[in-house]
């Protein structure tokens, strides 16, 4: 995917909003909205910039007061399917982001959500997303809710997690993302989908193909957008924002709000409700955080022995190179692991991910590329082997544990000529951390981490054997075998559906 590729069409073309009420099909309050202009930005509604240690500038004012937070979902104004829904799926008590932003989103108020991660943003959006959407039918190629994420994983689990209510609504859903047959994205877009959930680069794709329109999109969400902006994708992002209704609704949810973010807000959000937790300060109170000092020489070993543990570990390093090469260490070691970063495929990506989610893979080595978009129950630890550089992929690389109010640890290994960047950065991160001493085999080591010595037996991952199906089997059948419930390929069907999608145009469901 190129994310800085930009052409004429997709230019900045704000020579003035069209103000006016918001269209009565998307459930607006009636009354005015003001113009959603390019032009200066309205410093009245906003407090003086913070200089805080992340760069994040203070939030707006909301100038329309906010309806006040409910504590239970049955308090909502939302289609009884829904409701229904969220009792299948044992969703019971809203978390704070959702109980604060849902009574407005719903009522059609754009939001501004600030939280940590694993904090219930998904819902947050996606219950008023789907809600407001709930009886209509779109257009091919025209959607009526977007929403924009920064990575293909964040991609899927968006996906996963508003699939059951999308059904109980019965509304379609495709997913846009790259490394992925555009071909057969096209044709879910041309078959109709009321929601879209995409990457920026590979939607403008889409649109540059003439297979997608923006124009109908009522309702868009800008899920991690601080994430989006540090990726380098704020063109095509503003880019896109700037086809959608303008009269539409927008929801701003973010782990982190710095001064990137802070255009956005201004330019595209009309007097928001705000719902802001610091994502740094008192963060997560069942989250443990250790740095660990570490001997150079001993650091590899030491790394071993944690990885070794029982239980899943996530380990995050720095270069692709680095990742292969502990994972190929770990696995001759005894340790099943799995490599996760760029470099390798989609599918490849998708079938790393459900083997450690399942417990067949138990050590995820992986690049930043894991740091956002990745929920995995009962992940207790996170584990720097490369210390981050900056505060925002330390509260990330940590947001991976101790999700929903779980608990789990974070621990950074550290060698003596990292000290003192890593206290620095420690502090810019607003996080406590306890510091020890450790090397390899020593029981404080185990105290912590739970390291033990590897069995020092290799092990092999396999990929999970697809039964083949029968000869006579039609396409559309065998479209369906070594998928699971949700539709998305596994194993050698992800390969086999892969290489026919890459020379297919039928229409279909986009995983």
């Amino acid at each position: 995917m190129n994310r800085n590729r930009t052409n004429d069409r997709f230019a900045r073309s704000r020579t003035g909003g069209s103000g006016g009420r918001r269209d009565s099909r998307f459930g607006a309050p009636a009354t005015g909205r003001p113009s959603r202009s390019g032009g200066p930005s309205r410093p009245e509604r906003y407090g003086r910039r913070q200089a805080g240690a992340q760069g994040e500038f203070a939030l707006p004012k909301t100038i329309t007061p906010a309806l006040p937070a409910v504590e239970a979902f049955a308090d909502l104004a939302m289609p009884a399917p829904l409701l229904t829904a969220l009792g299948r799926e044992g969703v019971s008590v809203p978390f704070p982001i959702q109980a604060a932003t849902l009574p407005n989103s719903l009522a059609g108020r754009d939001v501004l959500g600030r939280g940590r991660t694993g904090s219930g943003k998904t819902l947050a959006f996606g219950l008023a997303l789907l809600a407001r959407t709930a009886g209509r039918r779109a257009e091919p190629r025209q959607p009526l809710a977007l929403v924009l994420v920064p990575t293909r994983e964040l991609a899927q689990q968006v996906t996963d997690a508003l699939t059951p209510y999308a059904r109980a609504v019965k509304l379609r859903l495709a997913t846009v993302v790259g490394g992925m047959s555009i071909g057969r994205q096209a044709g879910a877009l041309r078959g109709g989908a009321e929601v879209v959930v995409a990457t920026p680069g590979r939607l403008k794709d889409l649109i540059d193909r003439g297979d997608c329109r923006l124009n109908q999109v009522g309702i868009t969400v800008l899920d991690e957008a601080d994430q989006m902006t540090d990726m380098g994708f704020m063109p095509q992002v503003t880019a896109l924002l700037d086809q959608v209704r303008s009269e539409g609704q927008r929801m701003l949810f973010s782990a982190t709000l710095d001064r990137n973010v802070d255009l956005l807000v201004r330019r595209y959000l009309t007097d928001p409700v705000v719902h802001s937790v610091d994502p740094s300060a008192g963060a997560v109170t069942t989250m443990e955080h250790h740095v660990l000092h570490v001997h150079g020489a001993d650091k590899h070993q030491t790394t071993t022995e944690i990885a070794a543990r029982d239980g899943r570990v996530l380990m995050f390093l720095d270069t692709k190179h680095a990742v292969d090469r502990l994972t190929k260490h770990l696995l001759n070691s005894g340790v099943r692991a799995a490599a996760l970063h760029g470099g390798r495929s989609q599918p490849q990506r998708t079938r790393t991910l459900a083997q450690f989610k399942t417990g067949h893979v138990t050590v995820l080595v992986a690049t930043n590329v894991a740091a956002r978009g990745i929920h995995i129950d009962n992940l207790d630890l996170v584990v720097n082997v490369d210390p981050p550089s900056d505060p925002k992929d330390y509260l990330h690389r940590g947001g991976r544990t101790a999700r929903a109010g779980e608990s789990g640890s974070v621990v950074t290994l550290v060698t003596p000529d990292q000290r003192r960047g890593m206290s620095r950065l420690m502090t810019s991160a607003g996080v406590m951390a306890q510091t020890t001493q450790v090397r390899s085999g020593e029981a404080e080591l185990s105290r912590i981490t739970g390291a033990q010595a590897p069995s020092g037996v290799p092990v092999t991952i396999t990929v999970p054997v697809v039964e083949r199906p029968r000869r006579g089997t039609s396409s559309s059948s065998r479209g369906s075998r070594g998928r699971t419930d949700r539709g998305r390929p596994t194993g050698e069907a992800a390969r086999r559906s892969t290489r026919r999608q890459s020379s297919s145009t039928s229409a279909g469901r986009n995983t």
